[in-house]
């Protein structure tokens, strides 16, 4: 799989941004992916090279951070919650119901059926620090708050399907190659869509402006211990 000359500009493109060339090596293989699908040899190679290292050292990063991916994903990566808070409120349940309905294992990609337009990969992920919104899933790295086991299946089905799906906070949800090039480093315009924030994250926020609290000025002291203040 030989990486066009196209990408290998912008790879060094990526790696010139920084006063460190090496800097630039995670969006360099976030790029990698968005042109070959995962994490090649030959994607390893170019950075190794542009960037003045050995491939063992590029090998070593590939590896240690699971969003870079050895096989190739689906058209729509489908990540499910099943830390703590979200395996208490149901991340468990979802993500059981999904490898059934897929007939996958984790970190896989269920095979195409006749009239699907889009394929479908589920992995068991950490925490997406939205504990707010539990059980969390995420598609192509965008949120789904409040989730159920048939509200994922639904889902998992449209996106299959080419129906039209968007994040609860944030913008309508494209393939996972297309946002893999976004966190390269080349947006793709549609940071602003869709909301960013929703009710529950914001509360603290609301609750001190009904109360008339305020962050502490610059330099000010914190009240001592046992203060009435």
């Amino acid at each position: 799989m030989t990486l066009e000359q196209s990408t290998l500009d912008e790879l060094a493109e990526i790696a010139g941004r920084y006063p460190e060339a090496r800097s630039g090596l995670l969006p360099m293989l976030h790029l990698v992916q968005s042109a070959q699908g995962k994490v090649t040899p030959e994607g390893i190679e170019a950075c190794a090279e542009i960037l003045g290292i050995t491939p063992a050292e590029v090998s070593g990063v590939a590896t240690f951070y699971t969003m870079y991916k050895r096989r190739e994903v689906g058209d729509f990566h489908v990540g499910v919650c099943t830390n703590t808070l979200c395996a208490v409120m149901g991340g468990d349940e979802i993500m059981a119901t999904l490898q059934d309905h897929l007939g996958v294992g984790n970190d896989e990609t269920a095979e195409k059926r006749d009239g699907d337009a889009h394929t479908v990969s589920l992995e068991h992920v950490e925490c997406n620090a939205a504990c707010d919104y539990a059980p969390v899933m995420m598609v192509n790295w965008e949120f789904l708050d409040d989730m159920t086991p048939q509200k994922a299946v639904a889902l998992v089905d449209d996106l299959r399907a080419g129906n039209e799906v968007h994040s609860t906070r944030g913008p309508r949800l494209c393939s996972w190659r297309e946002v893999e090039r976004v966190l390269a480093g080349f947006p793709d315009g549609r940071a602003d869509e869709g909301p960013s924030a929703g009710p529950a994250s914001l509360a603290g926020r609301e609750i001190a402006r009904e109360r008339g609290w305020s962050a502490p000025s610059a330099g000010a002291s914190a009240p001592a211990s046992g203060s009435e203040e």
